[in-house]
């Protein structure tokens, strides 16, 4: 049973930087992508980033591209994502994820193409 833990959430003003760690435990080379969403209140599930572990091609919705990094150290199981530039819009639990079968990049940010999913972290943006 593969476990996601998100961590690095917090209170940010606007255009400061976070970075989230997405620590996987039982994470196996089965995995074709890992992946952060983020939800606010109100508002669908939304894909931000995505790496792909087979070619590690990244993948960024049109909103944060440019100011957000995905990457992974392979060594430690563990993904992260370095936000810069934080706008207020930003603000939304921010959940890592990943997709071992029938994976399509082409449906990268579709949340039903993942099969494990972090309890989520936090983060604020605010003045």
């Amino acid at each position: 049973q593969v476990q996601l833990v998100e961590s690095g959430g917090g209170l940010v003003q606007p255009g400061g930087s976070l970075r989230l760690s997405c620590a996987a435990s039982g994470f196996t080379l089965d995995y074709y992508a890992i992946a952060w969403f983020r939800q606010a209140p109100g508002k669908e599930r939304e894909g931000v980033s995505c790496l792909s572990t087979t070619d590690g091609l990244t993948y960024y919705t049109e909103s944060v591209k440019d100011r957000f990094i995905i990457s992974r150290d392979n060594a430690k199981n563990t993904v992260y994502l370095q936000m810069n530039s934080l706008r207020p819009e930003d603000t939304a639990v921010y959940f890592c994820a990943t997709a071992r079968y029938n994976f399509w990049a082409t449906r990268w940010d579709s949340g039903d193409m993942y099969d494990a999913w972090g309890q989520g972290t936090q983060v604020t943006v605010s003045s």
